[in-house]
């Protein structure tokens, strides 16, 4: 009966291990996959503050590139911006890869690192947004992506420090005032 017991025990607990197992500590943990090939680690990126954006190229946000890309050159050494293309609001990001990046180059002329389109919420959620929207893992709230442009601000210790709604410009003061102090 031990054995029996034992043996359901290590059954359930292996198979029915959540997915979130696989959810890195640390922001400075994630690698993930560039819109153009490659990797984007995040440990390259410590001692700096980091910006995460979902983005999308057929949104009334979608202009907000253009602003990133204007913080993300005043503040070059300082800030990081790490754009998420996300076809889950409005089905409003349906390129691929290459034709995201040929958008956000054609139009914005966008130098900051762009991540492969993943999905930001819901079941398939990638791991490094579930991160960003449990506190159980970034350890400062819970959070739902609601649009298109939402941001993460994380802090140069990589610690997660505010999320920010979709309609707040890159430029708004409050966000060069977090960015700005130390």
């Amino acid at each position: 009966m031990t054995f029996l017991t034992i043996f359901l025990f290590k059954f359930m607990f292996f198979f029915a291990a959540p997915k979130d197992d696989k959810i890195p500590a640390s922001i400075y943990d994630f690698k993930v996959e560039a819109l153009t090939g490659g990797t984007i680690d995040f440990s390259k990126f410590k001692g700096k503050k980091i910006l995460i954006v979902n983005t999308a190229s057929e949104c009334g946000n979608t202009p907000q590139y253009a602003d990133l890309e204007a913080l993300y050159k005043k503040y070059a050494g300082k800030l990081v911006i790490v754009g998420f293309p996300a076809n889950d609001f409005g089905k409003q990001e349906p390129g691929s890869n290459k034709e995201i990046h040929d958008f956000c180059t054609k139009n914005y002329s966008v130098t900051f690192p762009m991540a492969a389109k993943i999905t930001v919420k819901g079941d398939d959620m990638a791991p490094i947004y579930k991160w960003l929207t449990s506190k159980k893992y970034n350890g400062f709230k819970d959070s739902d992506v609601k649009w298109n442009f939402q941001k993460y601000l994380i802090n140069e210790k990589g610690q997660l420090i505010d999320v920010i709604a979709a309609g707040t410009k890159p430029n708004s003061p409050e966000l060069y005032k977090e960015i700005e102090n130390p």
